[in-house]
């Protein structure tokens, strides 16, 4: 291969793919990347066996080929070049980079051992602006949690419906559920569409729209997913990331969400935030605070035999019951950070039950937590 390419454009391919890989004791191809000169393109592609990414580049190609790389090493080679461009070369397996400045030389491997990327049938698709899948699945990515026994709730639940989309995640403690409903949003499916991502893969996934303000396309099959976006200055796929589903069945959510309410609070955000953190301080162990209303307002206390106490008073509209119940702090500051309006809303179900975080408008965020039972 033979190829000139700018230094700001290879940076940015390897920023996508290097992150799949790492160190692999068994199969150690995997710390690889496989550059592909194409006519006009440089391809790099990178693989966990879970996932898989595909990155193009524009170049000017004077030889196509191609060559298997460790991909810390040409990160970090690449990252310290501050000429414009970068000719790249490959010779008996080794790859020469070189710039107006500087020249090193990389030992490769040979592409026909670096594992082939499934590639995909493109009749079905689903199209959604990437800055608001970005941020629905930011909202939910870090509530699920490993589980060995329930693999199916280690992952993001994707539900796409004719007019909507709902992203769900759980740990068993809590659960969270983002709806979008997008003006940029098309399909082509007549029934809907539901698979369940890893948490792993999800990042990844956000991670290649973190820059994206166009449209990302998801094109699926029984048993895997392909998100890919476009490149601005031609008609051509910029990143395709693919990767296997988690097979099962995710739990029915919806019966999990209080349908009732006996108290309602409406309540200041930012106060409420300030207000929990300081709880926090004299959480103990266990990182419990006990949330007390009535009419008025809403009392928030905390108490650690080490430390000491604290008891905090907050305006609200409160409707219904007076309730005392308690929760660990972080789980209802994770969810109450997640809402995107002035007040949030805090839904009781008792002094046991449920508790349900919404934004003020209650239709496109919900957050359940679990108390703390004595």
């Amino acid at each position: 291969m033979k190829l000139t390419i700018l230094t700001h454009e290879l940076k940015k391919g390897l920023n996508y793919t290097e992150r799949l890989t790492g160190r692999n004791l068994t199969l150690p191809i995997l710390n690889n990347v496989l550059i592909e000169a194409l006519p006009n393109f440089l391809k790099i592609s990178s693989t966990d066996l879970e996932t898989g990414i595909e990155w193009w580049g524009l170049c000017k190609t004077e030889e196509e080929g191609k060559i298997t790389i460790p991909a810390k090493i040409l990160a970090q080679v690449v990252n310290n070049i501050s000429d414009e461009k970068i000719e790249i070369e490959d010779k008996n397996d080794t790859l020469f980079i070189k710039t107006a400045s500087f020249k090193t030389q990389i030992k490769g491997f040979t592409a026909d051992d670096f594992p082939i990327i499934p590639q995909f049938s493109k009749e079905d698709f689903i199209e959604i602006s990437a800055q608001e899948l970005k941020e629905g699945l930011s909202d939910v990515v870090d509530i699920a949690s490993m589980s060995q026994i329930r693999p199916e709730i280690s992952g993001i639940y994707f539900v796409f419906k004719k007019d909507l989309v709902n992203l769900v995640a759980t740990d068993s403690f809590r659960l969270v559920e983002r709806t979008i409903k997008s003006n940029n949003y098309k399909n082509s499916f007549t029934d809907e569409v539901k698979f369940i991502l890893s948490q792993k893969t999800t990042k990844e996934v956000i991670n290649i729209l973190q820059e994206n303000v166009g449209l990302v396309k998801i094109y699926y099959s029984e048993s895997q997913i392909l998100f890919e976006t476009s490149l601005n200055e031609v008609d051509h796929p910029e990143i395709n990331l693919i990767s296997r589903q988690i097979e099962g069945n995710y739990p029915a959510y919806k019966e999990i969400i209080p349908k009732e309410y006996k108290t309602r609070i409406i309540i200041d955000k930012e106060s409420l935030t300030k207000q929990i953190k300081l709880a926090g301080l004299f959480a103990g162990k266990i990182n419990e605070i006990k949330i007390k209303n009535d009419k008025k307002g809403l009392e928030i206390l905390s108490r650690d035999l080490d430390l000491g106490e604290n008891s905090s008073t907050l305006e609200a509209i409160v409707d219904g019951d007076d309730t005392e119940i308690s929760f660990n702090y972080k789980f209802v500051l994770d969810g109450i950070n997640r809402v995107k309006t002035k007040n949030a809303v805090l839904e009781l179900q008792g002094n046991s039950g449920a508790g349900v975080i919404r934004d003020e408008e209650g239709i496109d965020y919900i957050y359940v937590v679990m108390p703390i039972k004595k």
